[in-house]
């Protein structure tokens, strides 16, 4: 714990120069010196004050399947991790080199949806809606610190377990900015919380954050569908499959993962890697002899949709390995306390939304 402090205090300087850098840029467009832009259609964006890990690709997922039947909706991400550069339509073809995992994962659920990247959210949403002059709604996934798009509803994300009120500024925490930056939200989601999470304790969280009038705050949590097998999704892992499994994930928190099949198998083991890893021959090799070394008869591996994603290219080494791969797809809900329902806050902003 010691060790701990002293190395936050000898970063402190650095996280002061970072988020007085932060700070002078947000000056910049608080008074309109630098100009964010406003489009004629209604932008949701969903990001977070954090570096990675609180849930923002399930939550735009949610907003997606949630408004689609209705409306015409487009989603533009930055495409973090990929190698090309510019604005790129994303193809259910393409690779996650190409696009970054999160988008292309969006694109291959949702075909029909116009999904892109750009690092520019400000020219990449016109060209957006240049391509596809009838969509009437866009999606910006991680666009909260990206000022140059001013959004017409601007959602942030919290993770339950790691909240930003008692995070710091990077690199001494895991903030992106100053916490005061929470005011720019127009709604605050507590993401994955518990199941049997309380209105007494989302009162005391809502109390802790602070809304100010202008802000809602709503609880989501995470639910599990049944795994699908890697080369043929029809085929589903049961619901209490037993046996030895291998977590094999690229993504900030593999916790819950791992939480939801400790009780679900006999035997568990981990192979994580950092956010958005790029699996490399070297890491399937370790899969591969982590895989062979299991000791059950019913032995297999679990990753997340994101990671199948980058997995992908490795299809053949897989298969020829003879490794079981499941997917693990997971969902967002929202608990309801009495509050206004998460969905009919957005559907009334759409219905109100004036360009």
């Amino acid at each position: 714990m010691v060790r701990n402090w002293l190395i936050k205090i000898l970063l402190s300087p650095i996280a002061l120069l970072y988020g007085l850098g932060v700070s002078f840029n947000n000056f910049l467009y608080r008074n309109n010196i630098l100009k964010s832009i406003t489009f004629s259609l209604p932008v949701i964006s969903v990001g977070n004050l954090t570096v990675g890990g609180s849930g923002k690709s399930p939550h735009v997922e949610y907003l997606l399947n949630l408004l689609k039947s209705y409306i015409k909706v487009g989603v533009i991400s930055r495409g973090y991790g990929r190698k090309s550069r510019g604005f790129k339509m994303v193809n259910v073809r393409d690779r996650a080199d190409q696009t970054g995992d999160e988008p292309l994962q969006i694109k291959r659920k949702n075909p029909d949806v116009p999904v892109a990247v750009s690092e520019s959210r400000g020219t990449g949403i016109p060209k957006l809606i240049g391509k596809y002059p009838q969509l009437q709604t866009i999606l910006m996934d991680d666009g909260f610190q990206h000022r140059e798009v001013d959004p017409a509803l601007n959602i942030l994300l919290t993770d339950y377990s790691d909240r930003y009120t008692g995070d710091y500024i990077l690199p001494v925490g895991r903030l992106r900015e100053w916490r005061s930056g929470a005011n720019r939200a127009d709604a605050i989601i507590v993401t994955k919380c518990p199941l049997d999470l309380t209105k007494e304790e989302a009162e005391q969280i809502t109390e802790e954050l602070n809304p100010g009038s202008h802000q809602s705050v709503f609880f989501s949590y995470l639910t599990y569908g049944r795994a699908y097998y890697f080369f043929d999704p029809r085929k589903k892992l049961v619901d209490q499959p037993g046996g030895e499994i291998i977590v094999l994930t690229g993504i900030a928190n593999p916790e819950p993962l791992i939480e939801h099949y400790q009780d679900r198998v006999d035997k568990m083991h981990s192979l994580a890697f950092g956010d958005h890893h790029d699996f490399q021959p070297y890491d399937l090799g370790q899969l591969k002899k982590m895989y062979e070394q299991l000791e059950l008869k019913i032995h297999f591996v679990v990753t997340t949709e994101k990671d199948a994603v980058r997995l992908q290219p490795h299809a053949q080494y897989l298969a020829d390995s003879k490794i079981p791969i499941f997917i693990q797809p997971i969902q967002v809900q929202f608990h309801d306390f009495g509050f206004p329902h998460f969905d009919d806050y957005v559907k009334n902003f759409l219905l109100k939304f004036k360009s």
